[in-house]
């Protein structure tokens, strides 16, 4: 097994080496330079129904093949371990700031409204480096650390019992009965919006991620994303402005008032911390029960495992993240001219770190494509590393290590009502549209 030594990288630097300043790259790299930006993109073979079913075999295919990928726009796809995490762990060679590229200045044009950038896309800690993601990160991480997680476990308990009190043998959706309003209903709360709005928070963010390829092509997707866009900010407006009148017991209260060093979050930082979290606070969670669920019911020898030893429930969540991650993979711009294992990666190139593809790596995970709830030392890269950690990681874990055992305990009978669930369209985020079961 091949292992990067603490510190180095698989990247090499030809202007480093040279001492010459790598030339500015074009804004838009992709395989045709005179194509307009106006013009459909080529299809992704991620977006491809079957590729949406099961993406394992093509990552591995690429992984042993071409393992730093161009894709069809002249974006670069990372699939082994050691190259995703190198990228992850260099936040000075690749920047999480997509400004400059051709993908952001696409995607940008198109969501524009009114001519005026989205504020969630220009300032969100998300897409910020440091100085600017250190300061935002401090403010905003206060409420995720371990021990204010773990302070939450009563409230997540009984959040998840009185969605499964109600529950009859017989049907039962997954996702829109349990898997969505348990995280939604705990981000909110942590948040102070109300909880009766949940059914507008899926909307905004269902409008602002599911969007299937690098841009938006459909211009039915497009309007959806806008009026996303333009709603969830004005929400977000209001939630402040009510909480800088009358301060609450709650996070949007505590990011107004947060300061670091004199440094407060002006409003434009507030609203896209605010849209940000709510967002990322329950999507990756929502794909973890759904994604583990399924992962369980496809293995029956591995649920009646966890069902006979919940001990088992940490690593099993681990595994669930591991063997089927709900964020496929990330997106980086190259700083600078650098080559991957004979590859030349030039400045401004996108780059995605394919962490889904890398969790299934067979010189990382020793028989990666089996599901085992039991695997020792699962260093899955599902939460990213480096300084992008994902900050909710543990609000996710916590959450998942309540549902699913709650799940096992509550329904002594649990099976699919379907052989081919559907996912939804955004292979960036790999989640369930429903998930039909027989309890």
């Amino acid at each position: 097994m091949t292992r990067i030594p603490a510190g180095a990288t698989p990247f090499r630097d030809p202007g480093a080496e040279s001492g010459a300043d790598p030339a500015p790259r074009a804004t838009h790299p992709g395989s045709d330079p005179t194509r307009d930006l106006a013009e459909p993109a080529p299809r992704l073979e991620l977006d491809s129904p079957a590729v949406r079913d099961n993406p394992y075999e093509l990552y591995a295919r690429w992984r042993s093949t071409e393992p730093v990928r161009r894709g069809a726009l002249g974006e670069w796809y990372l699939t082994r371990y050691d190259d995703v995490l190198a990228v992850l762990a260099d936040p000075a060679g690749f920047s999480n700031n997509l400004a400059g590229t051709w993908l952001y200045e696409e995607q940008m044009s198109r969501l524009r409204v009114d001519g005026t950038e989205p504020v969630i896309a220009d300032v969100s800690m998300l897409r910020a480096d440091p100085p600017d993601h250190t300061r935002l990160r401090r403010l905003a991480s206060k409420a995720f650390t371990p021990r204010a997680v773990a302070r939450l476990r009563s409230r997540v308990e009984q959040i998840v019992d009185d969605l499964l009190a109600p529950v009859e043998a017989g049907a039962f959706e997954l996702i829109s009965q349990f898997a969505f309003p348990l995280p939604v209903t705990v981000i909110a709360e942590l948040l102070g919006a109300p909880v009766a709005d949940r059914a507008l928070l899926r909307r905004w963010s269902r409008g602002l991620v599911d969007n299937p390829g690098l841009v938006i092509e459909d211009e039915e997707v497009l309007l959806r994303s806008r009026q996303a866009l333009r709603e969830f900010d004005a929400y977000v407006r209001d939630l402040i402005a009510d909480r800088r009148r009358q301060p609450r017991d709650d996070l949007v209260s505590a990011l107004v008032a947060a300061e670091d060093g004199g440094d407060q979050l002006d409003e434009d930082e507030l609203i896209s911390t605010c849209i940000l979290l709510l967002i990322a606070g329950h999507e990756t969670t929502v794909n973890l029960i759904g994604n583990g669920i399924l992962a369980l019911l496809r293995h029956p020898e591995q649920l009646r495992r966890l069902r006979d030893d919940p001990s088992l429930t940490e690593s099993a969540v681990e595994e669930m993240l591991r063997y089927d991650s709900p964020v496929q993979g990330l997106a980086r711009k190259a700083i600078r001219d650098v080559e991957l294992r004979g590859v030349r990666v030039r400045r401004n190139d996108v780059v995605f770190p394919m962490v889904a593809a890398a969790n299934r790596d067979p010189d990382a995970f020793p028989d990666p494509d089996v599901f085992d709830i039991g695997r020792p030392d699962n260093r899955h890269l599902s939460f990213g590393k480096g300084i992008h950690f994902c900050l909710g990681a543990p609000l996710a874990r916590l959450e998942g290590q309540v549902a699913v055992p709650a799940l096992l305990r509550r329904f002594a009978r649990m099976e699919l009502s379907t052989e081919h669930p559907q996912w939804r369209p955004n292979w960036f985020l790999r989640g369930l549209e429903e998930l039909p079961l027989t309890v």
